[in-house]
């Protein structure tokens, strides 16, 4: 009954984290828009399928089955690997929800130091071992996860412990830090919570280590399995959290087709990004391009720089949503879609009367624009 208790809980778990996990990058890969960015769906679908999928599945029969001491110390030491590149690219995802596509180069270089120790301590002889006792019925199957353990020599202990609480650190800074400056606090509570609470497991894996007892290891991976669920249920119930936290919206100008800037409104919050004289010269060039107004499906769309993206969203009525912005993403579009129609439908009286260009525009009429941005646009304020 006791072996029951052990290995049944564990099947079931693993069948369940499986589950979801393929459901999750399924998920990601038929709603990518839903991220905002390429990169954000593609790091969540990479942290998920290495953690998820081929660490969980290399750890679970490595645990359950024996087939030989050499073929099990190998399965235990490549699911070790991909648990360790499963926390780096999780780091790298962390790491663009704090500023995106800005990879910090001391905290990976000091990773990657580590992470090669690690390699070619695991490389040696004896850095990992393994004890069985089971049952001659049954020379494969473990019918009770205490019957089979793994213990680290020293050196690869020693590793995987600083290489361990080096992540779960970092994890609690770049928190804590995307917490503090993000928009909106509590859509962020989910992942908050999953990188506060990653430390628990890590402390699991590092008793293990240094006490050799199976138990420790069984806590860390149902608690670790439990994080990844939460993950999974996090990406697929709130993914415009990624969106909200990696995008950032520096301006928005409305442009008569003359040329004249009826509404501008600048984004509290946001840093120097943005050269004014930089903007100012291409400004000119969407004035010029507006000036020639005759056909909004033949006009350009988007500008790219450097650092940031100029949208353009045109109107029948003779007006252009100028929005500049890190980058470009279809939650973007959809809301400058929505902004534009509702612009074009509260000031239609107002924009049909200067259809003509000799028609006298006083700006001071588009006030009340501020209102619909703010509320079309509030996830970035």
């Amino acid at each position: 009954m006791s072996e029951i208790l052990f290995i049944l809980p564990l099947i079931i778990s693993y069948i369940f984290l499986q589950g979801v996990s393929f459901y999750t990058i399924f998920f990601i890969f038929t709603h990518p828009e839903k991220f905002g960015t390429k990169i954000n769906a593609v790091l969540n679908s990479i942290s998920i399928f290495h953690g998820g999928i081929i660490f969980s599945g290399l750890y679970f029969i490595s645990v359950i089955f024996f087939f030989s001491e050499m073929i099990n110390i190998i399965l235990w030491k490549i699911s070790l690997i991909f648990g360790f590149i499963s926390l780096m690219w999780m780091a790298l995802m962390y790491s663009f929800l704090k500023e995106f596509k800005k990879i910090p180069y001391f905290p990976f270089l000091y990773f990657m130091i580590i992470f090669g120790l690690l390699l070619s301590s695991l490389m040696m002889p004896n850095s990992i071992q393994v004890s069985v006792n089971y049952s001659d019925s049954t020379p494969f199957l473990i019918s009770n996860v205490s019957k089979i353990n793994y213990k680290f020599n020293f050196i690869t202990g020693i590793l995987t412990e600083i290489f361990q609480l080096s992540f779960v650190l970092y994890f609690i800074y770049l928190t804590y830090t995307i917490s503090t400056e993000a928009r909106n606090k509590a859509a962020l509570k989910g992942l908050t919570l999953i990188a506060y609470t990653f430390f628990f497991p890590i402390l699991m894996f590092i008793f293990y280590i240094i006490f050799q007892s199976w138990i420790f290891r069984e806590i860390f991976i149902f608690s670790l399995w439990i994080e990844l669920i939460s993950l999974c249920l996090v990406i697929i119930k709130k993914p415009e959290v990624f969106s909200e936290l990696t995008n950032k919206i520096y301006y928005i100008n409305i442009y008569h087709k003359s040329g004249i800037l009826l509404f501008s409104y600048k984004f509290k919050n946001i840093k120097n990004e943005v050269d004014s004289s930089i903007w100012g010269n291409i400004l000119i060039g969407i004035n010029h391009i507006l000036s020639e107004f005759v056909y909004t499906n033949d006009q350009i769309d988007v500008l790219q720089t450097k650092n940031s993206d100029i949208i353009v969203n045109y109107d029948d009525l003779g007006f252009a949503v100028v929005l500049i912005t890190n980058h470009k993403n279809d939650i973007i579009k959809e809301l400058m879609d929505n902004f534009s129609k509702e612009f074009h439908n509260k000031f239609k009286s107002e924009l049909t009367e200067i259809q003509d260009l000799n028609k006298l525009i006083n700006v001071s009429e588009f006030k009340e624009t501020k209102e619909i941005i703010e509320k079309n646009f509030q996830i970035f304020l």
